[in-house]
């Protein structure tokens, strides 16, 4: 693979903005296709991150070490790897320009650049973080090594859980820290002298009422206060408290409630260069065709993953079921015929629930179940958190970011003998 740093206008059949899980699984499979120097994946990071690891690093059951490899060993070899930063995008030129001032032209483009954490968006919300311990936030890389050591500084008091007034990625994730809370605190004779709180922007626990049913219980059975409709505005981290607009008040009106552990998961748009471009949606999402990931605009424009405007959540299961779609209807675009698979929303969520238990959420557009095992997966297994702790991982770094894997609806079929969608 060749790594490119410098100046240098250069022209491809295809480029990939971003070298995320998205991004890397389309260009490995588009670099066996078109072959060596044809395409391009533009992206700054020396590091790639397999992120859904990291609610089990906040946990205590695992290290950050373990959720990265170098991005050189995980792009293909077969592609020109522009370690630079996309800061416009031109498509009616067919080009994008970068940081340091290249003008990259492309015949096709594969959007994938994920979300932006937008921790500015609480007041207050940077500086706790930098200046409290007990302020923690398991979505960056940058914070996900101190929730641990926050669970194990915690004596008594209360630990608050939020989840924020905007799309994010992985949406179950600002509950499962929570569970794992939950569970710590039990194995070491904290639970007693202390209250778990979930504050989330919602008014349901969970998105799928099927799995939402099953979460309320636990939560109640766990001694878990949710309060809905609550959005985190402030953080005063002089003082522990936690500062709330209720959502729907005629007056905005606000909560204050003192904290002694804050878990935030923070707003997240996508990127701002993504916003300031020509194509995105109002909601500031790039605009595609939710079945095909075709751009509405732009027939040579793809887009996959969290920076989409696709109405589902946002995983990495979706992404790997995405790029199966979006390899299948990119090519076809390129050979000039219409053969287009629809995406169907596929989407899944791997519940953490305890240290050794987890709920696997899998479900499709019209938030319906749309489950792989051929039993209920409404429900606590430890046969699930083997699929979360080590199945998975194992599929994403050798198949799925090699552009292999597009997700489970084989095996579902085979599973249901042919009589699941």
């Amino acid at each position: 693979m060749s790594s490119l740093q410098e100046k240098k206008d250069r022209s491809y059949k295809l480029v990939v903005v971003g070298g995320g899980s998205g991004g890397c699984s389309v260009a490995s499979s588009f670099s066996r296709y078109l072959g060596k120097g044809h395409v391009a994946v533009i992206e700054p990071n020396q590091e790639h991150y397999y992120q859904p690891l990291w609610t089990l690093v906040g946990g205590g059951l695992k290290n950050v070490e373990q959720s990265k490899q170098p991005m050189v060993n995980v792009l293909p070899q077969n592609c020109d790897w522009i370690q630079d930063k996309v800061v416009t995008f031109d498509p009616e030129g067919c080009s994008v320009t970068t940081r340091n001032g290249s003008k990259i032209s492309y015949e096709y483009l594969v959007v994938a650049m994920g979300l932006q954490l937008d921790f500015d968006k609480v007041t207050g919300l940077v500086d706790a973080i930098q200046s409290d311990p007990m302020v923690v936030c398991n979505y960056s890389v940058k914070t996900v090594s101190k929730t641990f050591p926050a669970l194990q500084s915690f004596k008594r008091g209360k630990a608050i859980f939020t989840y924020p007034n905007t799309p994010i990625k992985c949406a179950g994730a600002a509950q499962k820290i929570m569970y794992l809370t939950d569970d710590f605190f039990r194995k070491n004779g904290k639970r007693d002298q202390s209250d778990i709180e979930y504050f989330t922007s919602l008014g349901m626990i969970f998105g799928v009422k099927y799995y939402a049913e099953k979460l309320e219980k636990i939560a109640a059975g766990r001694n878990i206060n949710v309060n809905y409709l609550h959005n985190l505005i402030e953080v005063q981290a002089d003082k522990r408290e936690a500062i709330f607009a209720k959502i729907n008040s005629e007056g905005g009106e606000t909560v204050t409630v003192k904290y002694d552990l804050l878990h935030v998961t923070p707003p997240m748009s996508a990127p701002n260069v993504i916003k300031a471009s020509p194509l995105t949606d109002t909601s500031g999402y790039v605009n595609v065709n939710k079945q095909t990931l075709q751009h509405v605009k732009y027939s040579n424009i793809f887009s996959l993953g969290d920076c989409t405007n696709i109405p589902t959540s946002k995983t990495a299961a979706a992404v790997a079921c995405q790029s199966g779609i979006l390899q299948n209807n990119l090519k076809a675009v390129m050979k000039g015929n219409s053969n287009q698979k629809m995406y169907d929303g596929y989407t899944s969520c791997p519940i953490v629930t305890s240290s050794n238990k987890c709920l696997l959420a899998e479900f499709d557009f019209d938030n319906q179940p749309l489950e792989t095992f051929p039993f209920k997966q409404a429900k606590e297994r430890s046969s699930m958190f083997f699929v979360k702790s080590y199945l998975l991982p194992f599929i994403y770094w050798n198949l799925m970011t090699k552009g292999y894997w597009r997700g489970p609806k084989f095996f579902r079929k085979l599973m249901h003998l042919g009589l699941s969608k």
